[in-house]
């Protein structure tokens, strides 16, 4: 009876060994797993994903690694991460970024949508409507209502074109029916000199960085773009609070692996990573970035990238930004 059953053992182990993905399923995680982030150290993105690696290395008792991949549009980490072993130890953080470069790039060496399998979403953080303090501008409906006034008088401030920023303040202009001049800058700290010494009127970014301007008192915030406001700032309005009825722009971040990669493994990750954004520890330290933790199923996910490539190539066509 025992030799018999040792043989089923064995045939039995030999059998769902032979099903797909079921070896690297059961030995994940087997090495230290890499974060692929196409941004540089120090940005929102960057450090939302070390409070997660840093937590999630300790639960799966593995080292869990960041990796700086910045340049051309998010195009060289998503061409990494595409073309990595599909085992669930090299990840791509995704982001809003992601779904502006599928309508952006004319070309790209991977496919957002099939070359990437969805594992669960990060979080979600404010992007704002800024003024210098003391400008003549008390709040976003005397901002508005200046635009209206004098079409393409005013200057509005956002990093580089095809940025969600720069794509924000163009969806803004269609939505509020405006027009006001954007004045594209080549990162955060020249739009903050820009905005301070006067040469913009207004700048459009997101609220994480800022909030130490804002807390010198040499930034105020008008308005913040998504559909609740900022729980920094809750003084603060969203723009359909300022007479922009529907308006809802937030940036985000999340989790993806090459799209080969065993159901068990992203169903693990998923499952481990929605265990991190519920850590009361985690949560205080997205809190301190302006960042509401995400979370919810790959098939989510799924979803927020696809109507995220709609949105953002609707307003690059309609603004007529040009295909790089």
């Amino acid at each position: 009876m025992a030799a018999a059953f040792g043989r089923r053992t064995v045939m039995a182990g030999a059998a769902a060994a032979l099903l797909p993905g079921w070896g690297r399923a059961q030995a994940f995680p087997s090495k230290p797993i890499r974060i692929v982030v196409p941004f540089g150290p120090g940005g929102i993105a960057d450090l939302t994903a070390r409070v997660i690696a840093q937590k999630l290395g300790e639960n799966l008792h593995q080292a869990v690694v960041v990796e700086n991949r910045p340049g051309a549009g998010g195009v060289v980490a998503g061409d990494l991460v595409a073309k990595a072993d599909p085992d669930g130890h090299v990840l791509l953080l995704m982001s809003n970024g992601t779904a502006v470069s599928a309508g952006l790039f004319q070309s790209l060496p991977f496919d957002a949508q099939k070359d990437f399998a969805p594992v669960v979403t990060l979080g979600f953080f404010d992007i704002a409507v800024l003024t210098a303090t003391g400008s003549r501008f008390a709040s976003m409906k005397d901002l508005l209502a200046q635009a209206r006034a004098h079409p393409g008088k005013l200057n509005v401030a956002t990093i580089s074109v095809g940025s969600t920023q720069h794509l924000a303040a163009e969806l803004l202009k269609t939505s509020a029916g405006v027009d006001f001049q954007i004045v594209p800058f080549n990162g955060s700290p020249a739009v903050i000199s820009a905005l301070r010494g006067g040469q913009v009127d207004a700048a459009v970014e997101i609220l994480g960085p800022m909030l130490g301007q804002v807390a010198a008192k040499a930034v105020q915030p008008l308005a913040v773009m998504g559909k609740r406001r900022a729980s920094a700032l809750p003084e603060v309005p969203t723009m359909a609070q300022s007479g922009v009825p529907g308006f809802d722009v937030a940036s985000w971040n999340a989790l993806a692996v090459p799209a080969r990669t065993p159901a068990p493994v992203v169903a693990t990750l998923n499952r481990e990573v929605n265990k991190v954004l519920a850590d009361p520890g985690v949560r205080r330290q997205l809190a301190e970035l302006n960042v509401s933790p995400g979370g919810g199923t790959p098939q989510e996910l799924h979803d927020l990238l696809a109507s995220e490539i709609r949105r953002w190539t609707e307003v690059i066509v309609r603004a007529k930004v040009p295909r790089q």
